[in-house]
C-alpha cells in the first residue's frame, strides 16, 4: 500500500481500497490544515500550506459523493474558508469532519452533520439520520441511482426522511449518483451502503473526473456499454452487484411494466420492483425490512428472551439460572467474573423457543437457511466441535468403506480419522515442497488428474469417490477451485469435491478472496454449464479432442459434459478462525445437486458425532457471527486485508527490521511453474491491482496476503523460539510456527495499534542483534552467522508418502496408491501386534537397508509443521527416517522418544496378508 503521506486516490490502479486511502488523506489534510493554521496566513509557509491543503482537498473531493458524510454543504464551507484563507476556520472544519469519520459519531449523532457543530439543527442536503433519542439504532446508507438532475436530489433526499418513523428500528441516510460507472464505484468504496435503489433511465458514463475509474471498476464487475433496450442498465448493473456485493438488497423502479419485469430473468437479483415512485412508504418499509432479515438472529433472538423469562429448572444442568453459582460461598467469583447473562442463557431444554440442533424445526433451522443464503450455500449444518468434527461428519457422511477418496497428504488430522472411522481408502497426493521453510505449500492439478487417471487405468474410477482438499492451507495457499474442479469432473463428473476451509471462512465476504472459495465456485460453474454458451464452448472442445487419450487429458484444459456433471461441494469453515463466534464454532456448507441421495446418511453421521448437549452460547454465536458478516463483512475484509498488505510493506522496506526480518512474498511461496501470471508480490511498484486480481483468477495457486509467513530465521531465531520471545516480551500472540518462520495472522479484530505493536517488536529486537553483533566482535558475529545458516540453510528435506504395505493394498502391482488405513490402525490397538523401535537405533539403519519393511502402527504428527509423516499402514521410508532425526521440534503427536517408532509387526503383517488373500 501507499505511505499515508502519498496517498492518492486519483490514481485508483495504485489504491488495494480507496476507502481507506480516504480516511488516511483527511487525517493527513488535518495535519495540514493544522500546520497552516499555526502558521502567520500570508506568510511564506502560510501559503505554502494552504496550496498543499487546496490540492489535498482537490483529490479527496473527487470520491466523496460516494459517501454521505460530509455531504457537499460542509465541503463547500472548506472550500470557502480556504478561498477566503481562513487558516483558523479550515483547520476546525478539517478536524471535524476526520475525527466524525475515525469515531464514526455521524451515524449516532445528528450534530455531526450541522453546519456550525453547535447543534443548530441545521439540516443538509445528504438527509442525515434522525438519531436524537435513538443512539443506538443501526445506522445504514441507501445508494440511489436516478436519471433526475442533480438539483432535485436534495429535496428527493428529505422526502425521503420524512417517511421515517421513532419506532423504525434502523435509521438511514441517502447518496445520490446518478449513472452506472458513478453507483458501481459507490457500492465498492462505501461500505455503509447496505441497500441500492435502481431508477431506470439513469446514464452508463460518470458525471466525474476521477482517473482511473474504468480500471477500478472493472476488477469486479464486467463494463460492458453496449446494453440494448430500455431499463437494459439497470438490471446489467443489478447483476454486476449481486456478484461483488451479494449481501447488498436491490430495488428497481420503474415505468416500464413493473409485472412483466418482476416475472424476468433480468429482475432475478432484484428484491422488489416498484412502479416508479408511488408507493414511497412501501419502499421506505422494503429498506428497513431487507435490514431486518440480515439483522435478525433467531437463535440468539429467542435466547435472549429465554433469558428473561422466570423458569423453574428441573432438568439436568444445574448451573442454568445461575442459583448454585449466586449462592455458593466458594464459587460465586465464577458469575462476578462471568455475569448473570450466560448463566441465565443455559438449559439442557430445547423447549422454550429454543429448539434442537439435532432435530432443528424452529429458530435453528431459520438460522441456518440464513446461514446458507449469507454464505451462499444452498444448506447450511452448525458444528459445535469445531471443523475437526465437521470434516469428519462430511467424510463419513459422503463416503463409505471402500471408496477412494484423492487427498492432500497434509490436510487436517481429522480428515484422516474420518477415513478411519468410516473405511474410506485415501489416495495421498503430496503438495509442492517448501524446504526452505519446512513447510508444504498445496497439491498441483497435474497431480491431482494424474491420480484420477491412474485410478481410470485400473479400473477403479468408479470407486474414486472424492476429491478431498485444503483451501486455502494454514500458510495461506489459496486453490483455483473453480478450475481443480472443472477439470476432475471432465474425467469423472459426479465427483464429490470437499473442500476445507478451516481458515477461510471470511472469504465469501471478501470480493478478493470470495473467487477462490468453494462455494464462489460451486455458483459459477452451476450458472455457467446451464448456459447455451458453454454447450457451444463444449462442443468445440469437443470435436477438437475427439480422440483425446489420457496422457492428452493430463496435458489438456478439459472441460465436462453439461449433459452429465453435476456440481458437488462441501465446505468446512471454522467459523470462530476468523469470524466472530466462540470457540470450536463451526460451520458446514453443502452445495450439492445430488444430495438427496445423500441427506440420510449426512444426518446419521451429524448425529454420530454432535454432542445432544451443544453449548447454547456457541450456537448463539454463529447466529451473530452470520449477522455480522452479512452486515459488515464487505467492510471488516477489506480492511484486514489492508491491514496486512501494509504490514507487508512495512517490514520489508524497513531499512533496519528487513536485515533480519522478511514477510514471504507471492514469488517466495508459490513456485513460478504455478504462478503463469509471473505476479511476485502485491501492490504497486510490483503488480497493479487489477494485474493481482487477474492472476487470482488465473493462476494455478495464489497466496492470501492476510497469512504472513514472517521469516525470523535470519534473526537467528527458530520459529518456536521467536513466538516464545513475543508472547513473553512485547504480549503478542501466534499460533503456527515452521522451523524459521511464525505465522501472522491479521483478521477482523485486528487494528492498526496492533500492527504498530508488532512492528515496534521488531524494530526493538533488530537494534538489539546489531547491539550484540557491534558487541561481540568477530566471534560473536560468526557464532550468529552459523546460527543462521542452520535455521536458514541447512534445513531437513521433506518426506512424501511413501505407500501403504502390502497387506493393506487391493493391488500391490498398481500405480494409484489407495490403501486400507482403517485395520492397521484398529490392529495397533492390540500391543501384541506391535513393536517399538528407537528412532537413533542401529535396528532402524539396518532394516531400511536389509528388511523387513517397518510399517507404521499410528499417525505421526510433528507440530511444526502439523502434518502426518506417518499414517497407519504406511511403510517408513529413509526420507522420513531422516526428517525425524533432524527436527527439533517437542511436539510430536503420536511419538514418544523414551519409546520408540510404534510400528506394526512383520509377522502380524504377513499373517494378515495371507488370510486377507484367503
Amino acid at each position: 500500500m501507499n505511505d499515508v503521506a502519498h496517498t492518492d486516490t486519483s490514481g485508483l490502479s495504485h489504491v488495494f481500497s480507496a476507502a481507506l486511502a480516504r480516511a488516511d488523506q483527511w487525517r493527513e489534510l488535518n495535519a495540514l490544515a493544522r500546520a497552516w493554521a499555526d502558521q502567520r496566513a500570508a506568510s511564506e509557509h502560510g501559503e505554502r500550506y494552504r496550496t498543499q491543503c487546496r490540492t489535498l482537498l482537490g483529490r479527496i473531493t473527487r470520491l466523496e459523493f460516494c459517501w454521505a458524510y460530509p455531504g457537499t454543504r460542509l465541503l463547500s464551507a472548506l472550500d470557502a474558508a480556504l478561498d477566503a484563507g481562513d487558516a483558523s476556520a479550515f483547520a476546525r472544519l478539517v478536524q471535524r469532519i476526520s475525527s466524525t469519520l475515525l469515531s464514526g459519531d455521524y451515524r449516532r449523532d445528528d450534530q455531526a452533520w450541522d453546519l456550525a457543530g453547535d447543534g443548530d439543527g441545521t439540516l443538509l442536503d445528504t438527509a442525515p439520520p434522525d438519531v436524537t433519542g435513538s443512539a443506538q439504532r443501526p445506522y445504514f446508507e441507501v445508494l440511489i441511482v436516478t436519471p433526475t438532475d442533480p438539483s432535485t436530489w436534495m429535496r428527493a433526499g428529505e422526502e425521503m426522511r420524512r417517511l421515517r418513523r421513532p419506532d423504525d428500528p434502523f435509521q438511514y441516510a441517502t447518496v445520490h449518483v446518478g449513472s452506472f460507472e458513478d453507483a458501481a464505484l459507490a457500492a465498492m468504496v462505501n461500505s455503509n451502503i447496505q441497500s441500492v435503489i435502481l431508477v431506470d433511465g439513469f446514464q452508463y458514463a460518470s458525471r466525474h473526473q476521477i482517473p482511473d475509474l474504468k480500471a477500478y471498476l472493472a476488477r469486479h464487475i464486467q463494463i460492458d456499454q453496449s446494453a440494448a433496450g430500455p431499463g437494459a442498465l439497470s438490471t446489467r448493473l443489478a447483476r454486476g452487484l449481486r456478484n461483488f456485493r451479494p449481501e447488498l438488497d436491490l430495488f428497481l423502479l420503474t415505468d416500464r411494466s413493473p409485472e412483466l419485469l418482476a416475472g424476468s430473468d433480468d429482475a432475478a437479483p432484484v428484491r422488489r420492483v416498484f412502479h416508479h415512485v408511488e408507493e414511497p412508504m412501501e419502499l421506505h418499509l422494503a429498506l428497513l425490512d431487507g435490514i431486518k432479515d440480515r439483522y435478525e438472529t433467531p437463535y440468539f433472538d429467542n435466547l435472549k428472551k429465554y433469558a428473561t423469562r422466570p423458569i423453574g429448572t428441573f432438568h439436568a444442568l444445574p448451573i442454568a439460572r445461575g442459583k448454585s453459582v449466586f449462592s455458593s460461598n466458594w464459587i460465586r467469583d465464577m458469575g462476578t467474573f462471568y455475569g448473570t447473562n450466560i448463566l441465565f442463557a443455559e438449559s439442557s431444554a430445547t423447549t422454550g423457543g429454543l429448539d434442537s440442533l439435532l432435530e432443528p424445526t424452529g429458530n435453528i433451522k431459520k438460522m441456518m437457511e440464513a446461514t446458507a443464503r449469507a454464505f451462499g450455500a444452498k444448506r447450511a449444518y452448525l458444528g459445535t466441535n469445531g471443523t475437526s468434527t465437521s470434516n469428519k461428519i462430511v467424510v463419513q457422511a459422503i463416503c463409505k468403506p471402500g471408496d477412494i477418496v484423492v487427498v492432500d497428504r497434509n490436510c487436517h488430522k481429522s480428515h484422516h480419522y474420518g477415513f478411519v472411522l468410516g473405511g474410506a481408502q485415501p489416495y495421498y497426493v503430496e503438495a509442492f515442497p517448501l524446504t526452505q521453510y519446512s513447510m508444504y505449500g498445496a497439491v498441483p492439478l497435474r497431480t491431482i488428474k494424474q491420480a484420477l487417471l491412474n485410478c481410470k487405468a485400473e479400473g477403479k474410477l468408479d470407486r474414486v469417490k472424492v476429491i478431498d482438499m485444503t483451501n486455502c492451507t494454514f500458510d495461506g495457499h489459496m486453490y483455483n477451485p473453480k478450475r481443480v474442479m472443472e477439470e476432475c469432473l471432465a474425467i469423472k463428473p459426479d465427483l464429490v469435491f470437499l473442500w476445507d476451509e478451516a481458515w477461510f471462512g471470511f472469504a465469501r465476504f471478501s470480493p478478493f478472496h470470495r473467487r477462490r472459495t468453494a462455494m464462489g465456485a460451486a455458483a459459477a460453474l452451476s450458472e455457467k454449464y446451464r448456459s447455451e454458451a458453454y454447450r457451444e464452448q463444449y462442443k468445440a472442445w469437443k470435436a477438437k479432442h475427439a480422440d483425446v487419450d489420457d496422457k492428452e487429458l493430463l496435458e489438456t484444459h478439459c472441460l465436462p459434459d453439461p449433459d452429465k456433471v453435476r456440481i458437488r461441494v462441501y465446505q468446512t469453515n471454522s467459523t470462530h478462525k476468523s469470524m466472530s463466534a466462540f470457540r470450536q464454532g463451526s460451520m458446514m456448507l453443502v452445495w450439492d445437486d445430488d444430495f438427496h441421495k445423500v441427506e440420510g446418511p449426512f444426518e446419521e453421521a451429524f448425529f454420530a458425532h454432535t454432542s445432544t448437549s451443544p453449548n447454547l452460547q456457541l450456537i448463539a454465536s454463529l447466529d451473530l457471527a452470520r449477522r455480522q458478516m452479512e452486515l459488515e463483512g464487505y467492510a471488516l475484509t477489506i480492511q484486514m486485508t489492508d491491514l496486512a498488505l501494509r504490514l507487508r510493506k512495512t517490514i520489508n522496506t524497513h531499512p533496519l527490521i528487513s536485515k533480519y526480518f522478511k514477510v514471504a512474498t507471492p514469488e517466495d511461496m508459490i513456485p513460478a511453474e504455478f504462478r503463469q501470471s509471473g505476479l511476485t508480490d502485491y501492490g504497486p511498484p510490483n503488480a497493479s491491482w487489477a494485474e493481482t486480481l487477474e492472476a487470482w483468477d488465473e493462476d494455478e495457486f495464489a497466496l492470501d496476503p492476510t497469512r504472513l509467513t514472517l521469516v525470523c530465521g535470519s534473526a537467528g531465531f527458530d520459529g518456536t523460539q521467536f513466538k516464545g520471545m513475543l508472547a513473553e516480551r512485547f504480549d503478542i500472540q501466534i499460533n503456527k510456527t515452521s522451523r524459521n518462520s511464525i505465522l501472522v495472522q491479521t483478521n477482523i479484530n485486528n487494528t492498526h495499534s496492533d500492527a504498530a505493536l508488532l512492528i515496534k517488536a521488531l524494530a526493538d529486537m533488530s537494534r538489539e542483534i546489531e547491539a550484540r553483533l557491534s558487541d561481540g566482535g568477530e566471534s560473536g558475529q560468526a557464532q550468529f552467522a552459523s546460527r543462521v545458516k542452520s535455521l536458514m540453510t541447512d534445513v531437513p528435506d521433506l518426506p512424501n508418502f511413501s505407500r501403504f504395505h502390502d497387506a493393506f493394498r487391493d493391488d500391490a502391482k498398481g500405480t494409484s496408491n489407495e490403501g486400507h488405513m482403517r485395520p492397521a490402525f484398529f490392529m495397533a490397538y492390540d500391543e501384541d501386534n506391535c513393536e517399538f523401535v528407537r528412532l537413533n537405533s542401529d535396528e532402524i539403519d539396518r532394516r531400511l537397508k536389509d528388511g523387513p519393511p517397518m510399517v507404521s502402527a499410528n499417525f505421526v504428527i510433528p507440530y511444526p509443521p502439523g502434518f502426518p509423516i506417518m499414517v497407519p499402514g504406511q511403510v517408513i521410508s529413509d526420507d522420513t527416517i531422516a526428517y525425524m532425526r533432524k527436527l527439533d521440534v517437542k511436539e510430536i503427536h503420536g511419538y514418544h522418544a523414551a519409546q520408540g517408532i510404534k510400528m506394526l509387526k512383520p509377522d502380524v503383517l504377513a499373517n494378515w496378508s495371507a488370510s486377507a488373500t484367503q
